[in-house]
């Protein structure tokens, strides 16, 4: 008897040497719909599968595969006798290899202006039911479901290797692609609908391997990059143009220096070490902004990611060129900035668009998993509320806005001392917010004089105000909502310092 192959894709690419490549084997060939007419149309041999079924395609073509001749073709066990002795009892023929890629679900919602109805239509049945029929019974069926699988299948055919440990890697791999097909489907269903169903009952997995990586954090641990096959933005759609691969920390730190940049209103930079940054500025122009968030703190970037928010052109990459930095992240790359940069080997280039402001953020837990919204969300301003007796200026309300851009990006407690141009200090992941702010405040010396400064959360006493106002800040942004703001303010205005009090806390442990 020939061994059968089902052919339904809806991606055609490979279709048709895949199908000569089963026939020169001598397999015959049953088929669905367009990929049918494919294969007439390129002089393959194949049988429809309403004549295996005995049933004509329905509801549109709804219903053409649900139906015994083709599963039981698929799920009968080649070595339970019982199962073979069914199939040849009621004239089924066994399948024996499934190629199905899934109608374009993903393709379709990410068009603009798709309505659900046409998204719901793009859902398939057929396919993954097959697929995962196929998957399941991996120990006599072959199951592709990505063209990417097709050279390979056809070289172990010819050389007769489709053994069962193939098998079941093909079948691993169909059951994750039906569980990223149902994650997406999910994905956009919960979207559709406003209330609880955005922290469903049950959380979808819905990523996707890009690259195995030398380790994790340390040498010791292993480590790949997964991406978010729901988004199209952000780090993980970025594109190298330069050098060698990425590590576990360039890509935790890049993304901390991206999802920074990204939120600064007006031509920035940003500088990261360890997921904190060490500068971050705005200026003119990106040499500009470059220039002074470098400045900001020139001992702890080097070896840190550069990322900027506006192209790098050449004038930036020559102030760039001769610090060692292990990554540059920007929108775009003028050709002779890209030149420049390239001529260092070990530097990584890369292009990428924001990231978008509604993602979710999980964290892995022991045996779980946390699930929030991104702190991405601009503030309002109108919220804002000023507190002492002296209203900042408006140089002073510029240095605030950039402290408290920056503060949200900076392992709680934080503090950040700024001007309106560039920070001046940073300190970072301290138990106590006035370990935080001597730190910031001694990295500024004396810049701080004049200067604003930012705290992630509200100062539970006034030993942070009277550190800041010993150091000449002369503007405050907090949150506000202690049980001792009274007294934080008085402090403020015994020494004559504007406060403002966002209402927001801004706490980020990671």
């Amino acid at each position: 008897m020939k061994q059968r192959a089902l052919l339904s894709v809806a991606d055609k690419t490979g279709l048709i040497d895949l199908a000569r490549a089963l026939v020169a084997q001598d397999w015959e060939i049953i088929s669905t719909g367009g990929t049918l007419a494919a294969l007439r149309d390129a002089g393959i041999d194949a049988v429809g599968v309403e004549t295996v079924t005995a049933s004509p395609e329905m509801l549109g073509g709804r219903v053409k595969t649900l139906h015994p001749h083709i599963h039981a073709g698929i799920l009968a066990r080649r070595s339970v006798p019982e199962d073979m002795a069914t199939l040849a009892a009621q004239g089924i023929v066994p399948i024996d290899l499934v190629a199905v890629n899934l109608y374009p679900f993903a393709e379709t919602i990410a068009r603009p202006g798709v309505t659900r109805e046409q998204a719901i239509e793009q859902i398939d049945i057929g396919g993954p039911t097959m697929v995962r029929a196929a998957a399941k019974n991996y120990a006599g069926v072959s199951v592709l479901t990505a063209p990417s699988q097709y050279a390979e299948f056809c070289e172990r055919l010819a050389a007769g290797t489709v053994d069962a440990a193939y098998r079941f890697a093909l079948a691993q791999a169909a059951f994750a692609h039906t569980a990223d097909y149902d994650a997406r489907i999910a994905a956009y269903l919960r979207a559709q609908t406003d209330g609880d169903t955005a922290f469903p009952a049950v959380w979808p997995a819905r990523y996707e391997r890009q690259a195995i990586l030398r380790y994790g954090e340390n040498p010791h641990q292993q480590a790949a990059f997964y991406r978010d096959t729901t988004c199209t933005t952000g780090l993980a759609y970025a594109r190298q143009l330069h050098g060698k691969a990425l590590s576990y920390n360039n890509l935790a730190d890049t993304d901390a220096a991206w999802q920074l940049v990204s939120s600064l209103l007006g031509v920035g930079c940003a500088i990261i070490k360890h997921t904190n940054p060490c500068g971050t500025a705005l200026g003119a122009t990106t040499e500009e902004a470059f220039a002074r968030a470098f400045a900001a703190d020139d001992v702890s970037a080097y070896g840190g990611i550069v990322a900027c928010n506006a192209p790098v052109d050449l004038a930036a990459a020559k102030l760039m060129r001769p610090i060692f930095f292990e990554v540059i992240i920007a929108p775009h790359f003028t050709e002779d900035a890209r030149a420049l940069l390239s001529e260092k080997k070990n530097l990584r280039l890369l292009e990428a668009t924001a990231p978008a402001t509604d993602e979710y953020q999980l964290k892995t837990v022991s045996g779980g998993v946390l699930v929030q919204e991104a702190d991405a969300a601009p503030d309002d301003e109108s919220t804002w509320e000023v507190v002492t007796k002296r209203v900042p200026t408006e140089a002073e309300y510029a240095a605030l806005r950039l402290a408290w851009a920056v503060v949200r990006h900076v392992k709680s407690n934080a503090i950040v001392v700024s001007n309106a141009e560039a920070t001046l200090g940073i300190g970072a992941g301290q138990m106590n917010r006035v370990g935080a702010a001597q730190i910031a405040l001694a990295a500024a010396g004396d810049a701080a004089r004049g200067a604003a400064l930012a705290s992630d959360a509200f100062f539970p006493f006034g030993d942070t105000v009277e550190a800041a106002a010993a150091a000449g800040i002369t503007a405050i942004i907090q949150p506000g909502g202690s049980i001792r703001d009274a007294e934080s303010v008085e402090a403020a205005d015994a020494a004559g310092i504007a406060m403002v009090c966002t209402g927001r806390r801004h706490f980020r442990h990671g």
